[in-house]
């Protein structure tokens, strides 16, 4: 896989990560709690699409700086991490609604 595509796809992964995740928080909102963990089970999938191709470009670099760090790059990086922290607060999220429900 070249590089620019490699990025592409952590990109699009990670975005649909976050999406997926918001999704979840929407439907927990509405008291859908299984179709929250069904969005969160989707969220999931494709950060381990982003996570992949992410573990792809480390091996091919062996850390010796053999890809060149370009701002794309550091942006594929950015929406990787901010889809993770989503899921993490989201599923947070998600744990308060059913705890307020029950009351």
């Amino acid at each position: 896989m070249d590089l620019e595509s490699a990025v592409m796809e952590i990109i699009i992964n990670s975005g649909q990560a976050r999406s997926c995740a918001y999704e979840a928080l929407s439907k927990a909102k509405a008291g859908d709690y299984e179709g929250a963990e069904e969005m969160m089970a989707h969220a999931q999938e494709a950060a381990k699409g982003a996570h992949r191709v992410q573990t792809q470009l480390i091996e091919q670099d062996q850390g010796e700086g053999k890809d060149p760090m370009t701002l794309i790059m550091v942006h594929a990086q950015d929406h990787l991490m901010t889809s993770m922290l989503a899921q993490e607060m989201v599923q947070e999220l998600i744990t308060l609604h059913k705890k307020v429900d029950q009351k």
